[in-house]
């Protein structure tokens, strides 16, 4: 299944030749950004005036844990202002495979079943958040509420893609929140 992986996220403009503060939320920030790269922007904010569908990165470099990026035809405040929340993606079927058994990228689980070892069905996965200690896994619940499960082998001991489940092993109580 194909899609639009967020890379990063424009925060707000920096000066006033047309830099943005861009948020990165890509493990490989040095191979999406860079001169020259197409991002796509958020399909849900291209109706907003001034977003365009793609923008290509003319000049990046580092600021404070996070990026300053010129954009092509972007070259004033007001322009980078316009851009102020726009989602940076890239297409899921450009992202190389991973070799690591341990390691998943986010559309990988998204749609997954969310099974117990003995099969009973807690919910699919409907996003991934990144949190400061470790992922966690958004299910929605066969009831319609959502749960989070960090995203640990102690509690996700099992992920596979192929097979369209994660195996979750809930300590006491986490479905209760």
């Amino acid at each position: 299944m194909q899609m639009q992986l967020v890379v990063g996220r424009i925060v707000r403009p920096h000066g006033i030749l047309g830099e943005v503060v861009v948020d990165v939320r890509t493990d490989e920030p040095g191979e999406r950004f860079v001169p020259g790269s197409v991002l796509v922007t958020d399909p849900g904010r291209r109706a907003a005036p001034g977003v365009p569908p793609t923008l290509t990165i003319e000049t990046v470099r580092p600021h404070q844990n996070r990026l300053l990026v010129v954009f092509d035809g972007v070259y004033d405040r007001d322009l980078a202002d316009g851009l102020r929340g726009v989602l940076l993606c890239v297409d899921s079927a450009d992202v190389p495979t991973n070799d690591d058994p341990d390691e998943f990228s986010d559309f990988e689980l998204v749609g997954l079943a969310a099974v117990s070892p003995e099969g009973e069905t807690y919910g699919e996965v409907v996003r991934i958040d990144h949190a400061p200690s470790s992922d966690l896994l958004v299910l929605r619940r066969p009831d319609g509420r959502n749960a989070l499960v960090p995203f640990v082998k102690a509690i996700v001991p099992e992920v596979d893609v192929a097979g369209g489940r994660v195996v979750v092993t809930p300590p006491e109580g986490l479905f209760d929140l």
